[in-house]
């Protein structure tokens, strides 16, 4: 019974150690003193909104040129975080003036920054998304995540005395001034889905860092302003949390429709790497995506020519075999190969190196059909050649053929060879030692090792029978 007891209190004492690790009560600054520097990075009046400017401006840049590096330094300058975590604070502690200017002040930092940036890509020579404006256009669960301990991260770092470098790395982590900036492009090219899915993201980052703000300052027990009108408080708070909860609610939903898309595109290229190989076709290149719910491959071949119903019957098949089935398959080669698929320089590598090999193998059956008809003019000629020599030295033999011909067996296992056959019409017979004789002597006109005669074979058309 001692001895349980030494245990538990062992165990009690390694729980509280444990948890001393996590106490921050001592770090804390005094609440007046955090207060203070939350609510004087909530405006943006003078140098902050100039500052603010910049940094869209520097961030638009970043964008334009697909500028990873400039894109952080934007982030670093920018100075949206402070009404934000204002915000947290005044629902946290009541303070409804402090919310409500942090609201405003959100509010022009929003419409300034979507000014501003719309401005720039007006003037800009940005036609087309970058994949870093692209990056800001699909939200998800994991910007919920980030945006969440990146809010709990900041709002530590501002209320202990042990800082350290923590706000311009969540500057870099949530991510509020490229989505902005992304939102103006869209309105400068009047493209909604850049707008709308670049807006959404900031708003998802603005609210879980304010949730994350109102969450640390009820942990850290902050002392609310006292005043009338708890009822109030009630309604705000659960305006809030229906935000919160509908953000997390329409995050999944995204989340999950990117899980089933990566999904998808995974299975499609390995589909097209490992089903779609063929011995004188290559794939030239591939593209996956789905377009309203629909999934497509679009694949281009290059080489020789298959049979396009019988190869579209097979793939659609094979399709089902590994789950894909329902996917748009379309298979484009020979003239159906567009100059822009080929102009691409990935493309362009791919396509003059299938072409060297296209050349090189018809090169090689060029000179295998070269070599086919020389063996069978030289017969031929051959042929016509040793007649009177066989005459003089065989006496007996009328006729001579010289054939090269293929002999394969019928049946199950199929064996094939080729046979050096000269063919004698002899009507008085001829001898085996004969036979040997006119076999060395051809073997050693045709330069063959292996000759096989054959004395008057039936039915032979022999030119004789026609005199």
């Amino acid at each position: 019974m001692a001895n349980s007891t030494s245990i538990k209190e062992k165990f009690q004492s390694f729980w509280k150690e444990l948890l001393s690790y996590f106490n921050v009560a001592e770090d804390l600054e005094p609440q007046l003193k955090a207060e203070q520097t939350i609510r004087s990075g909530v405006s943006f009046k003078g140098s902050q909104l100039l500052v603010l400017i910049f940094a869209i401006f520097i961030a638009s840049l970043g964008l334009n040129t697909n500028s990873v590096p400039v894109i952080i330094g934007a982030m670093l300058i920018s100075p949206l975080m402070g009404p934000i975590i204002g915000m947290g604070l005044g629902i946290g502690i009541e303070d409804y003036d402090l919310l409500k200017r942090g609201l405003k002040n959100i509010i022009m930092a929003i419409i300034g920054s979507l000014a501003a940036s719309a401005i720039y890509f007006v003037i800009s020579p940005q036609y087309e998304g970058s994949s870093q404006l692209l990056a800001r256009t699909s939200p998800s669960i994991y910007d919920v995540f980030v945006a969440l301990f990146g809010g709990g991260a900041g709002i530590v770092s501002i209320c202990c005395r042990n800082k350290g470098q923590v706000m311009p790395g969540v500057a870099i982590a949530t991510s509020l001034m490229p989505p902005l900036c992304t939102a103006g492009y869209g309105i400068a090219t009047w493209q909604s889905h850049f707008f709308f899915g670049a807006l959404y993201l900031f708003f998802t980052n603005m609210v879980f860092i304010l949730f994350a703000s109102l969450l640390g300052v009820k942990l850290m027990k902050y002392k609310k302003i006292i005043r009338q009108g708890s009822q109030r408080n009630r309604k705000i708070q659960n305006v809030v949390y229906t935000i919160v909860f509908a953000t997390i609610g329409v995050s999944c939903y995204l989340t999950y429709g990117m899980i089933r898309k990566s999904i998808f595109m995974a299975s499609a290229v390995h589909f097209v790497e490992t089903e779609m190989v063929f011995p004188n076709t290559q794939v030239l290149n591939h593209s996956e995506y789905i377009d309203k719910g629909k999934r497509y491959i679009d694949v281009t071949l290059i080489g020789a020519a298959l049979p396009k119903d019988s190869l579209q019957l097979a793939m659609l098949a094979k399709l089902d075999s590994v789950g894909l089935g329902g996917t748009v398959l379309n298979i484009k080669q020979g003239f159906s190969i567009t100059r822009d698929e080929i102009d691409n320089e990935k493309n362009f590598d791919r396509f003059y190196s299938v072409m060297q090999q296209e050349i090189s193998n018809r090169q090689e059956m060029i000179d295998s059909l070269k070599e086919a008809i020389r063996n069978r003019d030289s017969y031929a000629d051959e042929s016509v050649r040793v007649a009177p020599e066989v005459r003089v030295l065989f006496p007996t033999i009328k006729d001579i053929a010289l054939s090269k011909i293929v002999a394969s067996t019928i049946g199950d296992v199929e064996h094939r060879d080729t046979v050096n056959m000269v063919f004698v019409n002899a009507p008085g017979g001829l001898s085996e030692i004969d036979k040997k004789k006119l076999s060395d002597y051809i073997g050693v006109r045709l330069q063959e090792k292996a000759v096989h005669v054959a004395v008057n074979p039936s039915n032979f058309p022999w030119p004789s029978r026609h005199d």
